[in-house]
C-alpha cells in the first residue's frame, strides 16, 4: 500500500521524520512506589554550562579504552591527551537507523569504533542508538547486533499488551502508538529499560546523547531555547544551560524545584512533531499510519486466516485511496477551506472501511486485537495528538529563560531534524571540546544541509565550526564518499560520509532512486533491503579508513596541542602516528 504519486512530493519533514527514538512518557517503573510529593529541596533544576559529574566520570573511564585502541592503532598518546571524537548520525527514519548500525558494524571491524568518546543521535539515527544500547556491550559484538536488527521479531500480543496498559493511563496519546510502530514493527525490540539505567554501566560504549527540539520555542522563541539534549546523566536545554537529572525528566517542577516525582519513561516512547504543512499532509498522515499499523501486524502474526484478512483490508484501504485522489485529480484548484473538508471526509471514510472489515471478522484472537486498535489506537490517530512532558522550567524565576518555557506546565519535545538534521549544537563549543566528528549522512533532500545549517547555527551563538567551501555544495545531487571540513583551532575537524555518492552510484539520477527506494515514507524494510542498507554503509567506512585513521591521529596531536601551558617544560608523550 503505498501514497499516491501526487502526494508524496508533499510531506516535507512530516510524518516519519518521527523521531527522538527515546523516552519521553510514563510507563510504570520499579521506583512506582516513590511516585507523590517530595521534599523540594531533595531535587531541582541545575544551571550548568559544563558536563555533570556524572558524564565527566563516564568520559575519563571512557578514555582509558580508547587509548589502549589508539595504541593498537599506532597512535601514541598519553591519557590526558586522549582526542575527543564523536560520532554524529543524521536522522532519515529507518534508513538512519540501519544505515548507522552497518558503519558502527564497520567500525568496529576496522578497530576504529573504540577511539569514539561520544554517540550522538537525532531523529531516525536515535531508533538505531535505542536498539544498541538495549545491548550493554553492544559495540564489542557488532555481529551479534547485526543478527538482532536482521532476525529478532515482536509478537504482535506483547505489542497490544504494552499499549494496552498505557491505554489506562491519563495521558495516553499517539506517542504511545508510535513508540510501538517503531520499536517493534522497525526495531524490532520492545525496549523497557530506563535511559538513566545507562548512567550506572562499564564504559565498554561511547557515551550517548540523544536530541530534540522543544516545539513550542522552535516556532516562536528565540534560538537558545529550542534545542534539547537527553543522556544517561540529565536532561535539558544545551543552550540555556538548565538541566534535570534524567531519571526526573516528566516529574512536576515549579520554580525549579521538585513538586512530584513521576517513574521515569521507557525507551519504547517516542515524541514525534505533530508540525503540518498543508491540509492534504493530514490526509497522507492518516494513510501511512494505518499502513504502518497493518506492516506491524503483518510483521507479527503467522496464522494464514488473519494475514488473507490483512490482504483483503490492504486492497480495500488502496481502492479506496485511488478513488479518492480521482475525485479531485487537480487538488491545488480547491481553496483551502475544501481541501480540509475533503481530506477529512477522506480519512473518515477510510476509518470507516477500517471498521466495517473488523466487524467482519470471525471471533477469536486475532478480532481481539483488532478490536483494541480500532477502539483504542484509531481515534487517536484520527485526532492526531501527540503526548506532552512535564515542564520542568514551568514559573522558573530567571529573566534569561524564554517565556515560552517558563509559561506551561508541559511542554513538547519532538524531532531534532526540523531544526538541523544531525546533533551538532551539543558537541560545539567549550562543554564537550570535540576534536574530530565523524558524520555520516544519511538525510533525503538537499545533500549538505545539515552542514550549512549548522554552520549558521553556530555563527548566531559564536560558537566555532569549521570553513565550508561553496564549492563543494555543487555537489550535492553526486557527491563523493568523504569530506573532511577541518578545523584550526577551537573548530572541530568533519569527516563527512554521504550514504548514497560517486562510489555506489554511477550518476545523480542513481542517488535519486536510491533515495527513493529508501524513502523514509514507506513500510519497514525487507531483510533484503536492510541487508543491502547495511552493506553500502559498510562499505562508505570501509573505503575511507585511511582517512579516518589520518583525521583521528590529527585528532590526537590537536590534543595534546591543546594540553600545552606556558612554561611547561616537558610533554609526557607525543601523539603521533606511528614514527612520524
Amino acid at each position: 500500500m503505498h501514497p499516491h504519486p501526487n502526494w508524496t512530493g508533499q510531506t516535507g519533514f512530516l510524518v516519519t521524520v518521527i523521531m527522538f527514538g527515546i523516552v519521553l512518557a510514563g510507563a510504570p517503573s520499579s521506583e512506582a512506589n516513590m511516585e507523590g510529593e517530595m521534599a523540594a529541596s531533595e531535587k531541582s533544576v541545575h544551571e550548568s554550562r559544563s558536563v555533570c559529574a556524572g558524564e565527566q566520570e563516564y568520559v575519563q573511564e571512557r578514555k582509558k579504552h580508547i587509548l589502549e585502541s589508539l595504541k593498537n592503532l599506532e597512535i601514541n598518546c598519553s591519557e590526558d591527551s586522549v582526542p575527543h571524537i564523536a560520532l554524529l548520525a543524521s536522522g532519515g527514519g529507518q534508513r538512519a537507523a540501519v544505515g548507522l548500525v552497518g558503519s558502527l558494524h564497520q567500525m568496529e571491524k576496522d578497530h576504529l569504533l573504540d577511539s569514539v568518546l561520544y554517540l550522538g543521535g537525532v531523529s531516525g539515527s536515535t531508533w538505531a542508538m535505542a536498539f544498541l544500547y538495549s545491548d550493554p556491550e553492544w559495540s564489542v559484538d557488532m555481529d551479534r547486533t547485526v543478527n538482532r536488527l536482521l532476525d529478532a521479531e515482536v509478537e504482535l500480543q506483547d505489542a497490544l499488551a504494552w499499549l494496552g496498559e498505557r491505554a489506562k493511563e491519563e495521558h495516553f496519546s499517539l506517542t504511545d502508538i508510535w513508540g510501538v510502530l517503531t520499536s517493534a514493527g522497525i526495531m524490532k525490540q520492545m525496549d523497557l529499560r530506563n535511559l538513566s539505567d545507562e548512567a550506572n554501566r562499564n564504559t565498554t560504549n561511547p557515551y550517548p546523547v540523544y536530541c530534540a527540539i522543544e516545539k513550542y520555542c522552535y516556532a516562536e522563541g528565540p534560538i537558545e531555547g529550542k534545542w534539547f539534549e537527553v543522556s544517561p546523566h540529565e536532561a535539558g536545554f544545551t543552550e540555556l544551560g538548565l538541566f534535570v537529572e534524567t531519571s526526573l525528566l516528566g516529574s512536576k517542577f515549579q520554580n525549579g524545584e521538585l513538586m512530584e516525582k513521576i517513574p521515569e519513561m521507557d525507551m519504547v516512547k517516542l515524541q514525534v512533531p505533530g508540525h503540518v504543512n498543508s491540509a492534504g499532509e493530514e490526509y497522507l498522515r492518516f494513510y501511512m499510519a494505518l499502513d504502518k499499523l497493518i506492516a506491524l501486524t503483518r510483521s507479527t502474526i503467522k496464522n494464514p486466516s488473519a494475514l488473507s484478512e490483512l490482504d483483503k483490508l490492504q486492497k480495500v484501504l488502496a481502492d479506496a485511496d485511488k478513488s479518492n485522489q480521482a475525485e479531485y485529480p487537480d487538488q491545488e484548484s480547491l481553496s483551502f477551506d475544501d481541501k480540509k473538508s475533503t481530506f477529512q471526509r477522506w480519512s473518515l471514510n477510510l476509518l470507516a472501511l477500517v471498521e466495517t472489515w473488523s466487524q467482519s471478522l470471525e471471533e477469536g484472537a486475532f478480532k481481539t486485537h483488532v478490536t483494541f486498535i480500532t477502539e483504542q489506537v484509531l481515534p487517536l490517530i484520527v485526532k492526531w495528538e501527540w503526548g506532552t512532558t512535564n515542564n520542568f522550567l514551568y514559573r522558573y524565576e530567571n529573566s534569561s529563560i524564554p517565556l515560552c518555557l517558563t509559561s506551561k506546565e508541559s511542554f513538547h519535545l519532538v524531532d531534532a531534524g526540523l531544526l538541523i538534521n544531525v546533533a551538532y549544537p551539543s558537541f560545539l563549543g567549550d562543554k564537550r571540546d570535540i576534536d574530530l566528528i565523524i558524520a555520516p549522512e544519511y538525510s533525503a533532500g538537499n545533500l549538505f544541509e545539515t552542514l550549512t545549517l549548522a554552520r549558521d547555527y553556530a555563527a548566531e551563538l559564536k560558537k566555532p565550526f569549521p570553513e565550508i567551501d561553496e564549492k563543494i555544495l555543487e555537489e550535492k545531487d553526486w557527491p563523493k564518499d568523504c569530506y573532511v571540513f577541518e578545523g584550526k583551532e577551537k573548530e572541530p575537524t568533519i569527516v563527512y560520509l554521504p550514504l548514497f555518492n560517486r562510489n555506489n552510484c554511477k550518476d545523480a539520477e542513481e542517488v535519486k532512486a536510491r533515495m527513493s527506494q529508501f524513502s523514509t515514507f514507506q513500510r519497514p524494510f525487507s531483510r533484503e533491503e536492510s541487508r543491502f542498507l547495511l552493506e553500502t554503509a559498510e562499505a562508505n567506512v570501509r573505503n575511507n579508513k585511511e582517512t579516518l585513521l589520518k583525521e583521528i591521529n590529527k585528532a590526537a596531536v590537536r590534543r595534546r596541542n591543546k594540553q600545552r601551558t606556558p612554561g611547561l617544560q616537558k610533554i609526557s608523550e607525543t601523539c603521533l602516528f606511528g614514527l612520524v
